[in-house]
């Protein structure tokens, strides 16, 4: 009996054994699948953070950057012209995409689920088409307005008025209304099955669009203006090298025509003969310096310079000043037409490409967000652009900068100069004093005034 209970209590002691080898092994596996999730949960966070920064970034600097454009033009009279009436509108058209469309693409990308309302969805996407056919429009209009402007100069003043631009630019915010918000809300974009979708799951937001749109709207909204600015570029650059060209010939016959010309005289009289070399300089009057074996034989030889070689007139220089500064405006709008295509056709070859392809070619999901945001960084870009090839905007940017900063402290027009530390209608100095002829109470600039 003694031995049947010992067995049995072996018995009972190894079965405890088992239990808590067995709960060990429970506990290692439920903290290792706890630590996995927590680790996931970290790396979701940290990517979530990446690029919420980097949104936010590429959002306040579109806004801030594209309303430096606006007041600075606004501000400064020189560049108060024709063509910046597109760039100021141009300027606002992304700041709306900064404004409208990035800020809801951001919530999605961040939480991974629409966090507002059915009718929100449709305002969002609808905003997405209109501002970024907004933008490839204004710049479509650029290109004609730089078009007219250096291939055909007579006729830019008589085509290129103020009013026909207004009108331009009211027909550049009017009509992208027509593919974006009339069939977004009345449903024409997409098919039944995504409605009803929809409708059934409202924290989904997905553009799903149907073929017919597709193709209409990409080509109103990219294919056919793009196509249009490369052709007016394409001419500009032509008639740009065609007047390069004429600019270093002038050049070159304007240096020729202030140099002195030499020729050589030779008279043949019975007695001696006499060779005369003469200098004539770009007044048209030579002056002797030949050597000659008889005195009697020297003459002064009256040469003028033909009319290509004489000297540019007033006019001819401002023209040419003229010409400089419309091509490097040029320069400035084609790099930025440039930049538009880089960053947008990515995303347009995917859209028409996914829609007629259909399942059949899949996309991941990061790629697609990769090609909305590179097309939204254009946004922020203009500004940039003009910061560095136009000086005229550089200048103008600055002198903005340092009112904003400055704005409200007032400033000694004295500090840092050698004067009297007051304000004056009229100071005389003489032998080292100063006499105040009329004075009036001290006044600081605030270096805000437009």
């Amino acid at each position: 009996m003694f031995l049947g209970a010992g067995v049995m209590g072996e018995a009972v002691e190894l079965s405890t054994n088992e239990t808590w080898v067995a709960e060990g092994v429970a506990n290692v596996s439920v903290g290792a699948a706890a630590g996995t999730e927590s680790g996931s949960e970290w790396a979701d966070l940290t990517v979530g953070l990446v690029k919420g920064v980097c949104m936010a970034v590429i959002i306040v600097c579109a806004v801030l950057g594209n309303l430096l454009v606006v007041v600075s033009v606004v501000r400064h009279r020189r560049l108060r012209i024709l063509t910046n009436y597109f760039v100021v509108s141009l300027a606002i058209a992304d700041i709306l995409v900064a404004i409208m469309a990035m800020p809801f693409n951001a919530s999605v990308e961040i939480t991974g689920r629409w966090l507002f309302s059915y009718r929100m969805c449709d305002l969002w996407n609808s905003f997405d088409v209109y501002a970024s056919t907004v933008s490839i429009l204004h710049l479509c209009c650029i290109s004609i307005d730089r078009y007219y402007a250096i291939v055909r100069p007579l006729e830019y003043p008589m085509v290129m008025t103020e009013k026909r631009v207004m009108v331009m630019l009211c027909h550049v915010w009017v009509a992208p209304i027509v593919i974006s918000f009339l069939p977004i809300f009345m449903g024409w974009y997409t098919t039944n099955e995504h409605l009803e979708n929809r409708a059934n799951n409202p924290s989904l937001c997905i553009f799903e669009v149907n073929t017919s749109y597709a193709v209409v709207s990409s080509s109103i909204s990219f294919w056919m203006p793009c196509s249009v600015m490369i052709y007016m570029y394409y001419r500009i650059y032509l008639e740009a090298a065609r007047q390069e060209r004429m600019l270093h010939r002038h050049t070159r016959l304007s240096s020729a025509s202030q140099a002195p010309h030499a020729a050589l005289v030779v008279s043949n009289n019975s007695s001696h003969t006499t060779v005369t070399t003469a200098f004539v300089g770009s007044n048209g009057v030579g002056s002797d310096a030949g050597l000659g074996s008889g005195g009697s034989g020297r003459r002064l030889m009256n040469h003028r310079p033909s009319s290509d070689t004489q000297e540019a007139t007033p006019t001819k220089e401002r023209n040419l000043i003229k010409l400089k500064r419309e091509h490097k405006a040029a320069r400035t709008l084609g790099i930025i037409m440039g930049a538009f295509i880089v960053c947008w056709l990515p995303f347009f070859t995917w859209y028409v490409t996914i829609t007629l392809c259909g399942k059949a070619c899949p996309c991941p999901d990061i790629i697609v967000s990769i090609l909305f945001w590179i097309g939204y960084f254009n946004s922020m870009l203009n500004p940039a652009i003009y910061a560095y090839f136009n000086r005229d905007f550089r200048e103008a940017f600055r002198r903005t900068l340092q009112c904003v900063f400055r704005c409200g402290r007032p400033v000694d027009p004295w500090r840092g100069q050698l004067g009297p530390p007051y304000d004056s209608d009229l100071c005389l100095q003489h032998n080292g004093h100063s006499t105040v002829v009329k004075t009036k109470p001290r006044r600081y600039s605030t270096e805000c005034g437009v």
